[in-house]
């Protein structure tokens, strides 16, 4: 397998599978640039080597070819980052993007449009994976957002470059990082699963039993077990298709002396708003009509108190509705532990989307060992899976 930082790109041209699904404003202004600026030291590689770039990427989850996806609204800043200018073609595949590869000259980048706006992408189409490799000589895998999925540009097109294909920078730091959670993991460990839902869960609930000395279960899917254990959760997010996994998984729990830790006290609403009226109550005695928005303050300093004594620390997902500043208190006092256990020389790995956006909001993520862009693909690889984007470069 060709490794980026011993590769020489003069006179090549690098065809990148970058994960460019960043979110934007309706006046297709890019509000949070991370998975950009992830790929950047890639790029720059390529271009410092005298080598030519050309970018793939997908935006959003379009139907058809729909304006609002279009790729070339990423080009003001994707320019204003490299210090270059970016040729775009208004098609992945087809003659356009054909001549643009073909004149491409050394350290420029040329960037294609969303690959998604063919379905044959998707589907892992190996005549569409072929039109994209004929576009260059190497192929370089960075985006671990998108490596759980077969699709064409992030496995498939892996058939049509025997030899010269590698993951960029940021796959190899991503990968380095998870194993090092997974197979060089300081005790204690513990994992704080939060979110909404048991069931998007259970898997890396059941794969980390293995794993961790402590779980913490945070977010609306603790009233889930709250409820399986008998507990009043009056209004609260429930799966009451879920019950009996969750006291399966209390279960599981003890015969691995995994110690799972959930909230003892909740912030309750009457309503799911920022402006409800609230109220700090035990959580299995929740009244009728209310519901549980965020942990309370006997909770947190018992899951920081837990956090603090830990030397690995995985976090996924938060403990509370923190988007609404009346309901953020819990998941910004769990990152501030996180914080506190890092600077004490603790390994702290936060991955999904709402966790990362949660360390963004309370500015903590260069406090933090490391940032994962991946979500299910995260999970994924945590849970044992093969993932092809993954598997087709290691190939």
């Amino acid at each position: 397998m060709q490794k980026i930082d011993s590769y020489n790109f003069s006179n090549k041209k690098a065809i990148i599978r970058v994960d460019f699904n960043v979110p934007l404003d309706e006046n297709f202004n890019i509000t949070d640039p991370t998975r950009i600026n992830s790929a950047i030291p890639t790029i720059k590689k390529v271009l410092n080597d005298n080598g030519s770039v050309i970018l793939m990427s997908h935006l959003g989850r379009p139907k058809a070819s729909e304006e609002k996806f279009s790729l070339k609204h990423i080009i003001p800043y994707l320019s204003e980052v490299l210090g270059v200018e970016i040729l775009f073609a208004n098609d992945c595949i087809g003659e356009e993007a054909e001549n643009l590869a073909k004149n491409l000259q050394a350290k420029q980048v040329l960037l294609l449009e969303n690959l998604r706006f063919h379905p044959e992408e998707k589907k892992g189409d190996k005549d569409f994976a072929k039109q994209l490799s004929n576009l260059a000589d190497v192929w370089i895998n960075d985006a671990f957002g998108t490596a759980h999925r077969r699709h064409a540009s992030t496995a498939v097109i892996a058939e049509y470059f025997s030899e010269n294909k590698m993951f960029g920078y940021l796959m190899e730091k991503e990968l380095s990082n998870i194993d090092k959670l997974l197979h060089k993991a300081e005790r204690p460990f513990t994992a704080i699963m939060g979110g909404a839902k048991v069931s998007s869960k259970i898997e890396i609930i059941e794969s980390l039993m293995k794993k961790v000395d402590n779980l913490i279960i945070g977010g609306g899917m603790t009233f889930t077990f709250v409820k399986a254990m008998g507990g009043n959760i009056g209004a609260s997010l429930v799966e009451d298709d879920k019950l009996e996994i969750a006291r399966e998984i209390l279960t599981k729990a003890e015969k691995n002396n995994v110690k799972i830790h959930i909230s003892t006290d909740a912030v309750i609403a009457d309503n799911f708003a920022n402006d409800a009226n609230t109220k700090t109550t035990v959580v299995h005695e929740i009244p009728n009509g209310w519901m549980g928005l965020d942990i309370g303050s006997e909770t947190e300093a018992n899951f920081a108190k837990i956090i603090n004594e830990s030397k690995t620390i995985l976090w996924n997902g938060p403990v509370g509705v923190f988007e609404m500043d009346s309901f953020a208190k819990g998941t910004e006092s769990v990152a501030k532990a996180i914080v506190d256990s890092t600077e004490n020389g603790a390994f702290s790995l936060v991955g999904g989307g709402d966790s990362v956006a949660a360390a963004n909001k309370f500015n903590i993520v260069d406090k933090l060992s490391y940032v994962s862009t991946g979500g299910g693909a995260l999970l994924e690889y945590i849970e044992g899976k093969e993932l092809p984007g993954v598997a087709a470069v290691r190939a």
